[in-house]
């Protein structure tokens, strides 16, 4: 897929977000997916950010809701993904999954099978070491690790409350989870 195929795709997802405020846009196995964009889903990745950013290495940067384009039946727009800042400075709508040294989902009602499924299939095809979905509909965080070319072949779950130690590629990573907003008709964590 070349930069100008990219820019296409991305220019289309881009029009149909313009048309569509209140939603986030990706291409998922082919089909365009559209998800309403919840306040506790931009308040995780708020606080996400928060914690994260200060805790990466100069040559890195975080960005998020960037198209990066696997192949032409999925372009994914991550919650948050960490790329060369290099890159970042560019300041394009669309990357090479290549660039992604670590990414985080945030699960929505309507995401569950594409961040809990697909996606870590794709992650993980890329060797991206680590890949986290934060589900606030469950008061929890999936931690997946040892990328492999069929998937993670590591997989923890971590109820929301104590700190998550990401031992990554760009060093450890701590997130506090205990302030991160969890849906109030999520099963009970007790």
């Amino acid at each position: 897929m070349t930069v100008s195929d990219l820019d296409r795709l991305h220019s289309q997802l881009s029009r149909l977000e313009d048309l569509f405020p209140g939603y986030h846009t990706e291409i998922v196995e082919g089909s365009i997916m559209m998800n309403p964009v919840r306040p506790f889903h931009g308040k995780t990745i708020t606080r996400l950010w928060t914690e994260l950013e200060p805790q990466l290495p100069s040559a890195w940067a975080l960005v998020t809701d960037v198209a990066f384009p696997f192949d032409d039946d999925n372009e994914f727009c991550p919650d948050l993904a960490v790329i060369p800042a290099e890159a970042e400075e560019k300041n394009s709508g669309a990357y090479q999954p290549d660039l992604i040294e670590f990414v985080a989902e945030v699960v929505s009602p309507s995401s569950v099978r594409r961040d809990y499924e697909v996606k870590p299939r794709w992650y993980a095809s890329r060797g991206i070491a680590n890949y986290l979905v934060f589900d606030p509909l469950r008061g929890h965080v999936v931690t997946f690790w040892n990328p492999g070319p069929d998937g993670y072949r590591g997989r923890d779950t971590l109820a929301y409350g104590p700190d998550l130690t990401v031992d990554s590629p760009l060093g450890k990573l701590t997130i506090a989870t205990a302030a991160l907003p969890v849906d109030p008709k999520a099963p009970s964590r007790s």
